[in-house]
Parts: C-alpha cells; sequence; structure tokens
C-alpha cells in the first residue's frame, strides 16, 4: 500500500485517520536525517517528555545517512524499547488511536510505531468493594497494562501467560486473558479462544458485562452470576496460581475469574487472611446467613398461610391482630422500597447519603407502620434480610438470591405448600444448569459430589496454592 512516494504516504495516513477533522488528532511535521517526516498522535495520550527527548535524539545526533529501510532506522537511530514496524494501515489507524505514535519518513515504505503512550488513571488504592482486614491495600484501576504489572509483580514465573485480544470493530477494545501454562486447563482454554475471536460485536459498551454477554449467550435468563468479579490483585493472582483463568479488559477495574461456581463467588479474601479456624468461620457464617437471605421471609409467610401445622415453639412468628394490606403485599412493597432507598443513596451526593438512608428508612418505616400499610414483624425479617444481603460479596449474587426469594414468595402466597415446594426446585434448576465456561456444574464440587474439594470449599483448611 505504501511507496517510496512521502506525499502519497502522508496522504493515506491522513484520510484513512481523517486527522483534519479531529483537533486532538495531531500531525507534527518533522525533518529527520535531511528528510521530510510527520508524526501523528493523540493529544493527551502521549508522554511529552520521552517523545521530546525522541525528537531531541532525532535532531541532533542523527545526521544525514543513507537509512536503508524504516526497519533499519528503528533499530539503529530511534532511542526507545517499544518500537515497531509495519505497513498495515488498519493496525497503523487502530495504534495511533490507542494512543501509539506513527512516525512516516521520505523514501520508506513501512512507518514506524512508537509506543509512548500515556492514559489519565487514578492511583492504585483499596478497592471500596473488595476492602479486607488485614492484606495489601492496592487495587485494579482502569488501565489494563497496570493491571497486568499488578499480577506480574505477585507472580514471578516463566508460565504465567498474558495473551492479548482485540474486540470491538469499532472500540477495538483491548482484552487480556492471563493463566499459568502447566496448570490451565488446555481444553477450557482453547474454548475460551475460540468464544473471544467469534465475537462480533461494534463495541464492548459496558466493557465486561458485554464480554461475559458475548461469551454466554445461551444462558441470559439465568440471573447467577456467570464469573467471579474482584478488584483485588491478590485474589486474581490466587486464582491463576490454582489453575483458573483471568481475564481484563482495559477500562474496566476489575477481572474477571473462570471457571466459576457458587462456592468460588461466596469467598472473600479475609478468609485467607486469618487462621484456619477464623477463616472456617467466616466462611460457615456466610453460607448459614446466605441461606437465611433466601428462605427467612418465604418460610414466615408460609407458617402464617398454615398456622395449625406450626409447632407450639414456633408460635412466636405468627401475628396476634389482622393485617390492613396482606403480608405477602407487605414483603413485596419493601422489596422494592429497599431498592428505592439503595438507589436514591447511589445517586446521592456522599455528603448526603448517610442522612438520607438513616432518615428515609426511619421516617418510612415508622410512617409505613403508624398508617397501618406494614407491621413491625414485617419490618423486622426484611431489614435482617437487607443486613444479611450486605455479607454478600458479590453484588450480582445478592440479587440472585433476591429474585429466588421473590419468585417462592409468589408461588408460596399463590399455592401455599405446593408453591414452595415448585419455587424452591425451580431456583436448584437455574443453580444446576447455570453451567460455568468448562461445563462443569454451577454447584461443583457438591454437585457432581467431590469430597476433598467439597471440603476445601466450604472449610479454611490451608492458604491456597
Amino acid at each position: 500500500m505504501f511507496t517510496t512516494d512521502y506525499n502519497t504516504n502522508l496522504q493515506i495516513i491522513s484520510d484513512a485517520l481523517r486527522s483534519e477533522q479531529s483537533f486532538d488528532l495531531v500531525k507534527r511535521d518533522l525533518i529527520i536525517a535531511e528528510r521530510k517526516a510527520a508524526l501523528f498522535f493523540i493529544d493527551g495520550l502521549l508522554k511529552d517528555d520521552i517523545t521530546e527527548k525522541i525528537l531531541e535524539f532525532f535532531y541532533k545526533k542523527i545526521k544525514s545517512e543513507n537509512f536503508k529501510s524504516a526497519l533499519y532506522f528503528a533499530q539503529s537511530a530511534v532511542p526507545y524499547v517499544e518500537v515497531e514496524v509495519t505497513s498495515d494501515l488498519k493496525k497503523i489507524c487502530t495504534d495511533v488511536l490507542s494512543g501509539i505514535s506513527a512516525l512516516i519518513i521520505e523514501d520508506f515504505t513501512e512507518v514506524i510505531l512508537l509506543d509512548t503512550r500515556t492514559y489519565p488513571q487514578r492511583s492504585t488504592s483499596e478497592p471500596d468493594n473488595d476492602k479486607v482486614l488485614r492484606g495489601s491495600r492496592d487495587g485494579f484501576v482502569e488501565t489494563l497494562i497496570n493491571n497486568t504489572a499488578l499480577i506480574r509483580r505477585r507472580i514471578r514465573d516463566t508460565n504465567l501467560t498474558v495473551k492479548a485480544y482485540s474486540v470491538g470493530t469499532q472500540s477495538h477494545t483491548d482484552i487480556a486473558v492471563i493463566y499459568m501454562e502447566n496448570k490451565v486447563d488446555k481444553k477450557l482454554l482453547a474454548n475460551l479462544d475460540k468464544r473471544l475471536k467469534a465475537i462480533d460485536v461494534p463495541s464492548l459498551t459496558m466493557n465486561q458485562q458485554s464480554l461475559v454477554e458475548a461469551l454466554y449467550k445461551n444462558l441470559w435468563y439465568n440471573p447467577f452470576p456467570k464469573v467471579k468479579h474482584t478488584e483485588r490483585p491478590d485474589t486474581t493472582a490466587s486464582a491463576i496460581l490454582d489453575g483458573n483463568i483471568v481475564i481484563l479488559v482495559d477500562n474496566a477495574p476489575s477481572a474477571l475469574l473462570l471457571p466459576t461456581s457458587i462456592f468460588d463467588v461466596l469467598e472473600e479474601a479475609d478468609d485467607y487472611y486469618f487462621p484456619p479456624v477464623t477463616g472456617t468461620y467466616l466462611k460457615l457464617a456466610r453460607y448459614f446467613i446466605t441461606i437465611v437471605t433466601v428462605l427467612i421471609t418465604p418460610l414466615w409467610l408460609l407458617a402464617l398461610q398454615n398456622p395449625d401445622y406450626c409447632p407450639e415453639f414456633f408460635r412466636f412468628v405468627l401475628l396476634d391482630e389482622p393485617q390492613n394490606i396482606p403480608v405477602f403485599w407487605q414483603l413485596i412493597l419493601m422489596e422494592v422500597g429497599i431498592d428505592g432507598l439503595r438507589l436514591a443513596a447511589l445517586n446521592t451526593p456522599n455528603s448526603l447519603t448517610t442522612p438520607l438512608s438513616i432518615i428515609g428508612a426511619i421516617a418510612l418505616s415508622e410512617f409505613a407502620v403508624e398508617s397501618g400499610w406494614v407491621s413491625m414483624e414485617a419490618i423486622l425479617y426484611m431489614a435482617l434480610v437487607t443486613v444479611a444481603n450486605f455479607t454478600q460479596p458479590n453484588f450480582e449474587l445478592g440479587y440472585s438470591f433476591k429474585f429466588c426469594r421473590v419468585l417462592l414468595l409468589v408461588l408460596t402466597y399463590i399455592f401455599n405448600v405446593w408453591g414452595f415446594i415448585i419455587a424452591f426446585i425451580i431456583n436448584l434448576v437455574l443453580l444446576c444448569t447455570n453451567r460455568t465456561l468448562s461445563s462443569k456444574s454451577y454447584l461443583y464440587p457438591l454437585v457432581p459430589f467431590n469430597g476433598k474439594e467439597f471440603l476445601r470449599k466450604i472449610l479454611r483448611i490451608r492458604n491456597p496454592r
């Protein structure tokens, strides 16, 4: 495509990049070794100090010399590490729009790419969603290369492999697949590679979620998380050393861990930063609270609908007075109301979030009881559910359990005991049919049962490998 005619090459690249239409796409005209040259780059994605030193070297050190080709020039005259030579126009355009500088020089039929890019980024501070009482305080950021460096810092092994992909015909989003060559499931890796290369979308508009939906096209109806999200490099490194595959997406401050079971999603870093006894207690407490979160309100509704079957020692859960609104509708209203308070807190300035949450919860609950909308008992059980939801390390998993709970409430209210049984079976089916990318059961090692792995999942026996 490129020729030895400088003006023709310049026009080809200018037209492909549409440099005249974008003010932040800069073309800097140069004279290097008595030859005409031009540097294309994106303003704001360039390391100014490094670029200035390279240009200064060109002006002061490089005299008139018979450079045979762009490759020879790059190898002998460019004082920079990350340099590449190409004649692929599509690659040149993609790289320039990613922040790489493109240098064209008269008489050369190839373009020199200088990776002098830098991205606006925040510090690697402790993530808000994966806080720990002990352990490291760094977290992933929105820059892909910084995130891979955080993992490299923890795993200094030649088997650690970082494979790059580009997804999106318009966004060309960079993706890194990271794994241990000597531990990874080769069949799973080949399957993932095939699926990533088959993705045909304009862009990953919502980054990781868009990628997950593209990988799991046939399981959109299942609310349970298909992968585990984490913003912690230590958790990610531990998963890689266990043989898992990690996916990092540019512009996303978290990693995707797969394959994933429900036991993996329920794990937290704190489980392994404390001694085995404490870690085991934290794990078992979280599993128990998870079960309570799903079953407490449906079982209470079932007891209210069947008071004759309620044991004497358990009759304190029954209501003494008739209600203006059926208990089922009270619980549904509060399920929606709690989400309303949560959404209000998310869209409220930080300085007002806590006062709004406290005042809103107290005022709404007090007036709701006084006006006869809800009972004190209903508020108590929903408060327990709400607090229990905050013990879930995964936000998406919390909503999955919420949908299971609502399904139990609806079918129990309509069909009584049989409705509870049917809803319970439906929830189990959803759990069992939520296959991982490796086609393993989502409930593994419980279904199919593997005693050794099951104990390793529910107990804190030793540190991860």
